[in-house]
């Protein structure tokens, strides 16, 4: 699966003088550089901007390779000498300006369809497709998959070969790999929930990642997996996901991992392999999980967790631990 945004840039580049203006921000140089993109602080190459408001990303700060970083004054100091700052009172809502105008329509979902129409091209491949399913022109599927009722594939989006898709589903903005099957009512590719409030106008974050799903995924009923924001959404191969669960933009969960029922996982979380998740746990945004851990029912996982570790309680604490204070 090639690694390249669904999202078409609006502008091929943008001068550095430029965002100070739209931004409102006064310097002394001046900026005749040219940014090319948009990404995250780890990410970002010397041709982009990116932004740091969060200290938990300190070290990536430090080794940041952007042209220009969107910074506060508490973060400024932590930030890579050699990358140009833009100083604001609010990095984030400020960094949201600046993707919208690489990538404009990225904060919406959209809704047109470009209907196929001839489905004897399906029929060829052995490709079932239900009653009053809606499926974009754009769309590739491979072989022997079979999709339900009412379900809308819209455009941006390749489907594997002896895949299983229930009823009213939707997906967009995703690759899926072979063998993967989801059930009825799943919701797959839509914009995450990313938004910032100023001057009592809601801001919200352009997402122009994706949704990869690797081989031989199941994933249950009436879950909502959301595409990246400015990196991929990622569910590793042979991944298991229960009923009603919640995978916000960015998170990355590994091979291998079971998540029970009605559990959610906040934005930019990371998931390791082999990882075991109880139901109704929720689990906050920003963290890592190591590998081969497991996560008792109803936990709330508030800080990273190691390696080989099993837990559980709010917040989630060493299994030992947990039952030493209850007892």
């Amino acid at each position: 699966m090639k690694k390249s945004f669904f999202f078409k840039k609006a502008k091929n580049y943008i001068f550095l003088k430029d965002i100070f203006s739209i931004l409102d921000k006064s310097y002394n140089i001046k900026f005749e550089k040219k940014i090319f993109g948009v990404n995250n602080i780890k990410d970002a190459k010397n041709n982009e901007i990116t932004f740091f408001n969060n200290l938990n990303y300190e070290n990536e700060a430090k080794n940041c390779k952007a042209l220009a970083c969107v910074v506060s004054d508490k973060t400024a100091k932590n930030l890579n000498k050699n990358v140009i700052p833009i100083i604001s009172k609010n990095p984030l809502v400020d960094f949201y300006k600046i993707v919208s105008l690489f990538y404009p329509a990225s904060s919406l979902d959209n809704e047109n369809i470009n209907i196929e129409k001839n489905l004897n091209k399906f029929l060829k491949k052995n490709i079932f497709i239900g009653s009053n399913s809606l499926i974009d022109k754009s769309v590739n599927i491979g072989n022997n998959t079979k999709i339900g009722n009412n379900v809308i594939i819209k455009s941006n989006v390749h489907i594997g070969k002896n895949c299983t898709i229930g009823s009213n589903v939707i997906i967009e903005n995703s690759l899926l790999g072979d063998n993967i099957v989801i059930k009825s009512g799943t919701l797959i590719g839509q914009v995450g929930f990313g938004f910032n409030f100023e001057k009592k106008k809601r801001i919200k974050f352009p997402h122009i990642g994706r949704v990869i799903i690797e081989n031989d995924v199941q994933i249950g009923s009436f879950c909502t997996i959301d595409r990246g924001s400015l990196t991929d959404t990622v569910i590793g191969e042979f991944t298991s996901i229960d009923n009603q669960v919640q995978i916000a933009h960015n998170v990355k969960i590994g091979n291998f991992c079971m998540i029970a029922a009605q559990s959610g996982v906040a934005g930019s979380t990371i998931i390791g392999n082999n990882v075991k998740i109880g139901g109704q746990t929720g689990i906050s945004g920003h963290l890592f999980i190591g590998n081969n851990v497991k996560i008792g029912g109803k936990s709330g996982v508030i800080a990273d967790i190691e390696d080989n570790q099993t837990v559980m309680g709010y917040p989630a604490k060493n299994i030992r631990e947990f039952l030493t204070n209850k007892n």
